[in-house]
């Protein structure tokens, strides 16, 4: 496995992992109105790191780079829980400055999890269209878990 800038090539793949894993995570929510294309509207100039398994997208981080927020961080679920979603922060962490953030819908408990043992903490909660989301903030100093 390997890490690197998304490619041209990469694009149909990584818009697919997008529509189906937001469908396998976001439950709770109408699936009916995420699109193919809502990968390039939601990455839109962002700095996108792709994770490949044999030059295949298995998993990609999205972060924009001028407040250095990550937007996306996404694994396809075949492989998940392999450390990879640790190699992407850990990848996006050497490209951006601090403090990195993040929303996190509180509904989504995994995520909300993994971000919590990687060291970010809760900065506040807020609302948006999809439900309560927290904000996490990871500072240098915190950076213990990579």
């Amino acid at each position: 496995m390997k890490i690197i800038e998304a490619r041209n090539k990469d694009y149909e793949a990584l818009r697919i992992l997008f529509l189906e894993e937001r469908k396998r995570t976001f439950t709770w929510l109408n699936s009916s109105e995420f699109q193919l294309d809502d990968f390039e509207k939601y990455t839109q100039g962002e700095l996108i790191l792709t994770a490949l398994q044999e030059d295949i997208p298995i998993g990609f981080i999205s972060i924009w780079t001028p407040t250095n927020f990550v937007h996306h961080l996404y694994i396809h679920h075949k492989y998940q829980n392999k450390g990879i979603a640790t190699k992407l922060l850990k990848a996006a962490v050497s490209k951006t400055n601090f403090p990195l953030a993040l929303k996190c819908l509180e509904n989504n408990l995994k995520a909300v999890d993994f971000y919590k043992r990687k060291g970010f903490i809760e900065k506040r909660k807020g609302q948006s269209e999809n439900g309560t989301y927290i904000l996490f903030e990871l500072n240098k100093s915190l950076i213990t878990k990579y």
